[in-house]
């Protein structure tokens, strides 16, 4: 099912030796609430990559792995993480350029080498967890610790905080 993958995944899938269940995914139940609901998958083992950009005329990446349960601190944590005055949520064409993978796909396996990912350490306490697969028509079911494989991962306590 590797073929399901966005090329640059699968590669680095591959090269960091991750073990990893493809599993497709309609196009259309891609997004986070969709997916959990039509393939029963609990939403605090579903994780979501999320990019965000620094505010200026020459702004700055990084990619941030949460859980679905939880929302991304950008505006303390992930400023800070990142050094920055100013942070926000990515907008989808500079995700697609940057990435070369679609929203509700975003991984953060396959990203550019020089990419940070900040993980918020809740993602690595469930047995497993899903994230997506470079494209809305794969998720990858993994054991959150393979996240680590990933030279640019940092695990961050307090990245995101619980949905109320």
């Amino acid at each position: 099912m590797r073929e399901l993958l966005h090329p640059a995944v699968a590669e680095a899938l591959d090269r960091y030796a991750v073990e990893v269940e493809v599993m497709p995914c309609d196009p259309d139940l891609a997004d986070t609430a969709a997916f959990v609901e039509a393939y029963d998958v609990p939403l605090d083992q579903s994780a979501n990559t999320i990019l965000v950009a620094s505010k200026g005329a020459e702004p700055t990446y990084v990619a941030c792995v949460l859980l679905a349960t939880t929302s991304l601190d950008v505006n303390n944590v992930v400023r800070r993480e990142m050094g920055v005055r100013k942070a926000s949520f990515a907008r989808a064409d500079p995700v697609r350029q940057l990435t070369g993978m679609e929203i509700g796909g975003v991984t953060p396996f396959g990203l550019p080498a020089d990419l940070p990912v900040l993980v918020d350490a809740r993602v690595l306490r469930p047995a497993w967890i899903i994230l997506g697969g470079g494209n809305r028509s794969s998720k990858l079911r993994v054991a959150p610790d393979v996240l680590r494989a990933i030279p640019t991962v940092r695990i961050v306590e307090g990245l995101a905080t619980e949905r109320s």
